[in-house]
C-alpha cells in the first residue's frame, strides 16, 4: 500500500491533529465532571480523580515508554499506543461503575504517555537544525488548540448527545490516526539494532537539564490552576472570566509558535532565558495589573505568550543534545511538565490560602525566577564554531605564498 501522504507538511499536519486528539482525551474531562458525577451519583470532586489518576500514570510511564520507543522504533511505539489509545476510549465509554472508569483512564493515561515523546521524537528528527525547534513548536500547538476548542466544544457535545458518545468518538478518531501514523513514517529503527542504541543518559546528566521545566511548570500552573477562582475573588463575573481564559489561550497559541521560530534564530538557551525571565516579569505585571483593575485580559494573555517561549526551546535543545535518545529524552521531559503541573497545583493552593491569588502570583514569579538561574546554570551555551582545519590544496597555497613573499624579500 502507498503511503498516504508525502512530505514535510502532511507529516506536520497528521501530528498536529494527532496531538489535538490526544489534548482533547486529556482536557475533555474537566467539563464532562458534572455529568459523570451525575452519572455514577458522585460528586464533581471525586470524579475530578479521573484526572488525577491519568496525569499520574502519564508521568510514571512516559520515561519507560520513551525508553522502549528508542529501543524497537519511534512509529511503532506511537502507533501500537495510538491503538492502545482507542482501546482506553472505548473502555471509558462503556463504563458501569466509577472505579471501572479510573481504571480505563489509568489505561488511557499509560497509552498517551508513549504518543507525545514518539510524535515530537519523530518531528525532531526529521526536522533540519535550523527548523527543529519550529516543527516541535507547530506540533506541540495542537495541545493548546485542543484546551482552547477541542474541550469546550467536547463538553457542549457531551450535554446534547451525553458523555460517552465524546470518547467513543475519541476512539474512532484513535484508531484512524494510529493508521494513518503507520504510512506516513517509515520503519525508524530495525528490530535487529536494539544492542547498537546508546544507554539512556543517568539521572545526573539528565536531572538538571529537567530542572527548568519542573520550576517553569510549577510557576505557570500554579498560577492557571486557579485562575478562574482567582479572578473570581477579583469580582470578575463568569462571562470575564471566559473572555481572560480565551486571551490566555491565544497568547499560549502565538507564544509557542514565536518562541519555536526563535530558538531557531536565536539558540534554545537564550529563547528559554526569555521565557523564564519574561515570566517572572509578567507575573508581577498581572498583579499590578489585578490591583488596579485595568488591561487584565491584556495582561493574561501578555503573560501567556512569553511563558511558551519557554516550551519549544527546552524541546529542541534537550532534542540537539540527545539525537540518539530523543524519544526517551523527551519522554522525562513530559513527565517533568506533569511533575510540575501537580506541584504547582499543590504550591498555588497553599499560596491562596494563606495570602490570596496576589500571593499566588508573587510566589509564583519568585519560582519562574529561579527556573531563569537552572537555565543559566544548568543549560549548556551553543558551541561556537571552530575554524576548519586547512585542507592539501590550503597547505599549499599557503606554501607558494610564503615562497613567494621570501622571493620579493630577496629581490628575486
Amino acid at each position: 500500500m502507498k503511503v498516504i501522504a508525502h512530505g514535510s507538511v502532511g507529516r506536520l499536519a497528521v501530528c498536529w491533529l494527532t496531538m489535538f486528539v490526544v489534548g482533547t482525551d486529556l482536557f475533555v474531562l474537566a467539563p464532562l465532571l458534572p455529568l459523570i458525577g451525575d452519572n455514577y451519583e458522585i460528586s464533581p470532586a471525586l470524579a475530578g480523580l479521573g484526572v488525577a489518576v491519568f496525569a499520574l500514570t502519564y508521568m510514571i510511564s512516559a520515561p519507560l515508554l520513551g525508553c522502549l520507543a528508542d529501543r524497537i522504533g519511534r512509529r511503532r511505539m506511537l502507533t501500537c499506543c495510538l491503538f492502545a489509545f482507542a482501546a482506553a476510549n472505548l473502555l471509558t465509554a462503556s463504563a458501569t461503575n466509577f472505579p471501572w472508569l479510573l481504571a480505563t483512564r489509568l489505561f488511557a493515561g499509560a497509552a498517551t504517555a508513549g504518543v507525545s515523546p514518539s510524535v515530537y521524537a519523530l518531528v525532531g528528527g526529521v526536522a533540519t537544525n535550523d527548523r527543529r525547534a519550529t516543527w516541535l513548536a507547530l506540533v506541540a500547538s495542537g495541545l493548546l488548540v485542543s484546551l482552547a476548542l477541542g474541550a469546550p466544544i467536547g463538553g457542549l457535545a457531551g450535554a446534547w448527545v451525553g458523555w460517552r458518545s465524546i470518547f467513543s468518538a475519541l476512539a474512532v478518531f484513535s484508531l484512524l490516526f494510529g493508521w494513518v501514523n503507520s504510512r506516513i513514517w517509515p520503519e525508524d529503527r530495525p528490530v535487529g539494532n536494539i544492542a547498537a542504541v546508546p544507554a539512556a543518559p543517568t539521572i545526573a546528566v539528565l536531572g538538571p537539564r529537567l530542572a527548568p521545566m519542573v520550576a517553569w511548570s510549577t510557576a505557570l500552573y500554579g498560577v492557571y490552576t486557579f485562575l478562574g477562582s482567582g479572578l473570581a475573588l477579583y469580582g470578575f463575573s463568569t462571562a470575564q472570566i471566559a473572555e481572560v481564559i480565551f486571551a490566555y489561550g491565544c497568547g499560549a497559541l502565538g507564544g509557542i509558535l514565536i518562541g519555536g521560530r526563535a530558538a531557531d534564530r536565536f539558540g534554545a538557551k537564550l529563547t528559554s532565558a526569555v521565557g523564564l525571565g519574561g515570566l517572572s516579569v509578567c507575573l508581577l505585571l498581572v498583579r499590578l495589573a489585578l490591583d488596579a483593575g485595568i488591561h487584565i485580559g491584556v495582561a493574561f494573555g501578555l503573560l501567556s505568550a512569553v511563558a511558551q517561549l519557554f516550551f519549544p526551546s527546552q524541546q529542541a535543545g534537550l532534542a540537539d543534545a540527545f539525537p540518539a535518545r530523543r524519544a526517551t529524552v523527551l519522554a522525562w521531559n513530559n513527565s517533568a511538565l506533569f511533575f510540575g503541573i501537580s506541584l504547582g497545583s499543590l504550591v498555588g493552593g497553599q499560596a491562596i490560602l494563606l495570602g490570596g491569588f496576589s500571593a499566588n502570583l508573587t510566589i509564583s514569579a519568585v519560582i519562574a525566577l529561579v527556573a531563569w538561574g537552572m537555565n543559566h546554570a544548568f543549560t549548556p551555551s551553543p558551541a561556537r564554531p571552530q575554524p576548519r582545519p586547512p585542507g592539501p590544496n590550503q597547505k599549499s597555497d599557503r606554501l607558494r605564498a610564503s615562497s613567494g613573499r621570501c622571493r620579493n624579500r630577496s629581490g628575486g
